[in-house]
Parts: structure tokens; C-alpha cells; sequence
């Protein structure tokens, strides 16, 4: 895997790394108080204003580590004690204002927000509305808007700030797509974290061999292997106690097949694959929830496959959704998967079980197709609908696809359904920009990481999409 984007990763890497070590050695409970005083030492630098509220915050961390599945039905969660040092957000004057005699901004503020002081422009913080009207008038762009970056990186406004000056998470909107964690530069947004269960069942499977645990990768994994190659990736899941490595791309080329076949029944349709897309739906735009193809998602096709044939196994997803942290513990899915991991979480069991990654065999993934494996980006979806109509001998010319890059093309393309007035009728709908290559559980997030997709795909070596299903049966 590689090594990540910024120090907030980094110190949640060394906090996860350590509690999994303590849930290796069954002393997790004994020794969570001094977690933070290990990864952060008296006389270690810190960020905080001291010492003693940076390891406030890691107990915070640490907590949000414990997660038990099934006890929380929300996976981003605001650490309050971190947030404390956004500017609030909101229009201001800046040092641009000449304190003109046209008063533009003055006129057009419909609530009289804005009064001049000492030669200079004022807004009335209890007066705005933050229409925005006075930075369009503004003929020196005097007129600053100033967004939180969790603020601004929530296309549903689902954050706000609390009464308190906090983040607050709206839950009745938030789809758990985790852009607001990922994009916090004090680390005070983050997900909840199941590892503790991964690492317990594979310590049983250790003791005991009698319950295989099967990890179920997404093929985003292609797209965060630099540091190493995707073969010795693979060993390296296998060496932490992984019974096999199974490609979830399997799963896509299924449930491409069968969109397929319900698109040419239905005649309008939109993809099951992304759960906070899935969600977005259901929650903004209920009416169309009919619409959502009936297939389950690739992850819980292929985990049905293998309790199917293998009862006694466990199932792990891995890969880069946060929004997956929900999803597998619907009771409707309670039968395909037993836990989620991010890919961040992957590095931090790496980590713990000291994986030496110049001295792995290389154990190479040959399940999926070509087109399985490019669901992992933008448009990849569309591309193996389209083939499995072909393969099906299905009308491809009456096909006619919208590809939604990120939440913000999504609520368009559903706005226009919803009125009647949708040109085409495929929503390729995925919450995150660039689709799951742009996840908030990914190492690393970069525009190379689609042409990473497109090579791992370009290997595979069935490259027809019933091919794969007849030898998945087989």
C-alpha cells in the first residue's frame, strides 16, 4: 500500500496500528488509556494549544475506534474538542474595502446588514443571510465568503456549525460518504472503525482454523498500491491470516449482468453499487427510489457467494467507502458480510502484524473482468452495462446514460428526473467525485489513480463479462 496524503492520516495510522496491536495480544481494555500517551509522549510536539488536550482528542480517536457493529447507526462522527480553530463561516470585509462612496453592497443587502464604520464596510453577523448578493456588487471583491472546509466539502448541507461554534453532523442528511472527514484539516471529523472485530477474527481463525476469513477487496485497491505492487498487496492481506483474497469486481460483473437484463425490462434505471448514492435517493428524492435497480451492491452479491459456498467462512470487506461502514449492517445484508474495513485501516493491520512486504511471493487476483474491475471510477459502470447488454444479445441503441461524477451531478440529474424532464434514463449515480477512487477510506487520493484502475483492469483476463460468470459457476 502506500503511505498517505497528510499527518492527520498518519496520526490515525499510528493510533489504529495500536489498537490493534493491543486486540492481537487480548489487552485492549487494559491498556486504552495509554494509547495516546504513546503516540504522544510528554515533550511531544503537538498542533493543540498543549499536550493534555492532544491526547483528549486521541482518547476521542480511540473511542471512535471501539465500534461495535450494530451499536451506532451513524459512522462520521464530530470530535468537538478538535474543532475549535475554523474561522466561523460566513461573508466578511476585507482589506480590499476602500469604504466607496457608491455603497453598492449596502444597496443591494435585502436585510440591511451592512453598515460602514470607520471609513469602511460592516456585516452584521445577526442580520446576514448570507445571500451573497453584496460579494456580486462589490466592485474591489472586498467581500470575502469564508467556508469551513467540512462545510464546503458536504454537498447536502449536512454540516453546520452547533450552537457552540462545533461542527454538528445533520443525521436526518447525511448520507456517511465521509468527504467531511477527509477533508477536515484538524482531524476533527473521522469515522467510526470496526477493526477490532477484523483483528479478533482472525486471531480465532489462528487459534482455532475451524472459520476461514475470506477479505473481500474493491478494485480500488489497484489504484492505492505504489509503495508496493498489487501482488505482493495481495500476499501481504494473506500473511496478516486471510484465508483468500476474493475480488468484490466479481461481484460487479454479476451485478452488471443483472442491470443489465432489469434496465431492458424497466426502461429507466439507476445503479444499486454506491450506498451513499443509494442513500442520497432514498432520503432527497423518495419518489425515485423505485427506480434503484433491485440487485444488491457487488460486495454483497459476492459475500452471499461465499457463505453460500462456504458456511462456516467469515466475510471482511475491504476498499474505500465509509458510506460500506453502514450499508453491511442492514439487516438486509446481515447474511453477506461480516465486517468493513477502509483501506486506511488495511495499512494500520499491515502495520501491526509487521508485514515484510520485500519477501511476499506474489499472489496475483484473476477472478473478475476487464469491466468488473472499472467500476471503481467514473463511468466505469456504464461501460460494462453497456457490454453486458451486448453479451446479452439486448437493444443497445435505446441506451441512453448520464454519468454522475460526485453528489453535486448527482442531485441534477435526479432533480430533472424527478420533474419529468430527464433526457436520458441511466443514472450512473456515485457520491464521490471520480467515484470510489476518490473514497474517504482511500491511502491516497490523486488523479493517477484512474489510469491505476484502467491497468489493473486491462490485466484481467477474462475480458468478457459472461465469460467470468460461467467460470465464477463453474
Amino acid at each position: 500500500m502506500s503511505r498517505f496524503d497528510s499527518n492527520i492520516q498518519v496520526v490515525k495510522n499510528e493510533l489504529l496500528t495500536a489498537v490493534c496491536h493491543y486486540a492481537r495480544e487480548g489487552s485492549l481494555m487494559q491498556n486504552l488509556h495509554e494509547i495516546p500517551k504513546e503516540i504522544m509522549p510528554k515533550g511531544a510536539h503537538t498542533a493543540r494549544c498543549c499536550i493534555y488536550k492532544g491526547r483528549a482528542i486521541l482518547s476521542e480517536r480511540v473511542a471512535l475506534a471501539l465500534t461495535t457493529k450494530g451499536a451506532y447507526d451513524s459512522v462520521i462522527e464530530v470530535i468537538d474538542i478538535a474543532c475549535d480553530d475554523c474561522p466561523e463561516s460566513g461573508f466578511e470585509i476585507n482589506e480590499n474595502c476602500r469604504g466607496c462612496l457608491a455603497h453598492r453592497c449596502i444597496d443591494v443587502c435585502p436585510k440591511d446588514a451592512i453598515e460602514v464604520v470607520n471609513k469602511k464596510a460592516h456585516i452584521n453577523k445577526d442580520k446576514c443571510v448570507d445571500c451573497g448578493k453584496c460579494q456580486a456588487a462589490c466592485p474591489f471583491s472586498a467581500v470575502t465568503n469564508r467556508v469551513r472546509p467540512c462545510e464546503q466539502a458536504c454537498k447536502i448541507g449536512a454540516i453546520s456549525k452547533s450552537p457552540t461554534g462545533e461542527a454538528q453532523i445533520d443525521r436526518a442528511k447525511c448520507i456517511s460518504c465521509g468527504a467531511c472527514a477527509y477533508q477536515c484539516p484538524f482531524g476533527a471529523i473521522s469515522d467510526r472503525s470496526f477493526l477490532t472485530e477484523t483483528i479478533e477474527l482472525l486471531e480465532y481463525q489462528k487459534q482455532h482454523g475451524d472459520r476461514p476469513v475470506f477479505a473481500l477487496v474493491a478494485p480500488t485497491i489497484a489504484s492505492q498500491c505504489t509503495e508496493h505492487s498489487l501482488t505482493q498487496v495481495v500476499a501481504a492481506i494473506k500473511q496478516c491470516g486471510f484465508h483468500a483474497v476474493i475480488e468484490a469486481a466479481l461481484g460487479a460483473d454479476i451485478v452488471a449482468d443483472m442491470e443489465a437484463r432489469e434496465w431492458a425490462e424497466a426502461g429507466f434505471l439507476t445503479n444499486s453499487c454506491c450506498p451513499a448514492y443509494v442513500e442520497y435517493v432514498e432520503r432527497f428524492f423518495p419518489e425515485l427510489k423505485q427506480y434503484i435497480s433491485h440487485s444488491p451492491s457487488p460486495m454483497v452479491v459476492m459475500g452471499r457467494i461465499l457463505k453460500e459456498r462456504h458456511p462456516d467462512a467469515k466475510v471482511v470487506f475491504i476498499g474505500p467507502c465509509t458510506a460500506k461502514k453502514v450499508e453491511f449492517q442492514k439487516q438486509a445484508f446481515k447474511d453477506a458480510i461480516d465486517n468493513v474495513i477502509t483501506f486506511e485501516e488495511l495499512q494500520a493491520v499491515f502495520d501491526c502484524y509487521q508485514i515484510d512486504f520485500d519477501h511476499l511471493d506474489d499472489s496475483p487476483l484473476d477472478q473478475a473482468s476487464y469491466f468488473g474491475r472499472i467500476f471503481a471510477r467514473s463511468g466505469g459502470l456504464t461501460t460494462a452495462l453497456n457490454q453486458a447488454m451486448i453479451e446479452n444479445q439486448l437493444e443497445t441503441s435505446t441506451l441512453k446514460p448520464v454519468i454522475c461524477d460526485g453528489i453535486e451531478e448527482c442531485r441534477m440529474a435526479l432533480l430533472k428526473a424527478s420533474r419529468g424532464v430527464l433526457k436520458e434514463n441511466f443514472i450512473e449515480g456515485m457520491a464521490c467525485v471520480s467515484g470510489c477512487i476518490g473514497g474517504a477510506g482511500n491511502v491516497t487520493h490523486g488523479p493517477k489513480e484512474r489510469a491505476q484502475v484502467d491497468r489493473y483492469a486491462a490485466q484481467a483476463m477474462e475480458k468478457k463479462i459472461l465469460d467470468t460468470i460461467r467460470i465464477m459457476k463453474q
